[in-house]
């Protein structure tokens, strides 16, 4: 059902150094930002699987587009995250629908996304420890490609080594 969640549900295709265009090979220079009140209005309910007007109204919550830094107006991911006093949670991830399936654009938008959440995690202290909810079918997956760990049940984690490692390949300047 699109407006309920059950977990972190999306393919970390390939950890690129940004994101690349799966026709030409090119890697784009990227920027992660806060979502804006009129990044709101261009972000229609149809183009996305997840319903990200209600992840805005809930106050707990921060929402971020990733864009290529020439074209700051088309959002090439979005991820909803949340401070928990001792690490980040993320509660959704999503790449635009231009960026799913087989004939997608870009490769890198899910992995650049939780890279931004672990460079926030060692940003405000927490050595960049992040966990999130895994869908049961997704849980190998997480371990191979980010280097997660279950916590408990459907609850991953990403601990110092692994969110260093992100962070060293997506934001190599910091």
């Amino acid at each position: 059902m699109k407006n309920q969640y059950y977990g972190i549900d999306i393919l970390i295709d390939k950890l690129t150094n940004s994101i690349e265009n799966t026709i030409s090979g090119d890697s784009f220079k990227t920027d992660v930002l806060p979502v804006t009140a009129n990044d709101l209005k261009r972000i229609k309910k149809k183009d996305w699987s997840f319903d990200w007007h209600k992840e805005w109204q809930d106050a707990k919550k921060q929402l971020f587009k990733l864009v290529i830094r020439d074209s700051l107006n088309i959002v090439q991911g979005l991820i909803s995250i949340e401070d928990r006093g001792d690490h980040i949670f993320m509660h959704l991830i999503e790449s635009a629908k231009f960026n799913k399936g087989i004939k997608k654009l870009y490769v890198g938008v899910p992995g650049n996304l939780v890279a931004f959440a672990c460079k926030i995690s060692f940003e405000k202290g927490y050595e960049g420890f992040i966990s999130f909810e895994s869908k049961t079918k997704l849980i190998a997956h997480y371990k191979k490609s980010l280097g997660a760990f279950v916590i408990a049940g459907q609850l991953m984690g990403l601990d110092t080594s692994a969110s260093l490692t992100l962070i060293h390949k997506y934001f190599p300047d910091n």
